[in-house]
């Protein structure tokens, strides 16, 4: 019996490591006048937090990421930044754990502009009142807790396949 136990516990601790974190997943971003700008997918890699768009609004699949620089410091992916792909680059990056929801100290980039900010997420669970559905918030900041935040909903991947 105490075999058991024990192996029930082991069983337990180890789905518990394992599990993925509320903010992994498939999103849509809404902007600030409430328009859906684009479908991401957020994952972990490694202990690190990252984001792709999988679809923009307005956008062709195979639009090239123009807007921005060459190069961004600790950017993830080695080439020539603005030569990639809007799709499936990762805009994304850095952020590490703060507790289960929340992360902090990470990077994103704005594609349609280039501009870099610090990046923390935290995910919102759906409670009924303030939060309607599960909820998003991200928060770009360009220093000293200046910044804003949207508030992405939660999604799939066949939704963010019908974007257009």
């Amino acid at each position: 019996m105490k075999k058991l136990i024990c192996a029930a516990l082991l069983l337990f601790t180890a789905a518990a490591v394992f599990a993925a974190d509320p903010v992994e997943g498939y999103w849509v971003s809404i902007n600030e006048e409430g328009e859906l700008t684009a479908g991401w997918h957020i994952y972990q890699k490694d202990g690190v937090l990252y984001g792709e768009i999988l679809a923009a609004a307005g956008k062709p699949r195979d639009t090239i990421a123009t807007a921005v620089k060459e190069s961004y410091k600790d950017f993830p992916v080695t080439g020539t930044v603005n030569k990639m792909p809007l799709l499936g680059t990762p805009w994304i990056w850095g952020l590490t754990s703060k507790a289960a929801g929340q992360w902090t100290n990470g990077s994103i980039i704005d594609p349609a502009d280039g501009k870099v900010y610090k990046c923390k997420i935290t995910f919102r669970k759906a409670d009924g009142k303030k939060y309607k559905e599960d909820t998003l918030e991200m928060r770009g900041e360009i220093g000293m807790g200046i910044g804003r935040s949207q508030f992405w909903k939660r999604s799939t991947p066949e939704d963010i396949d019908q974007i257009q």
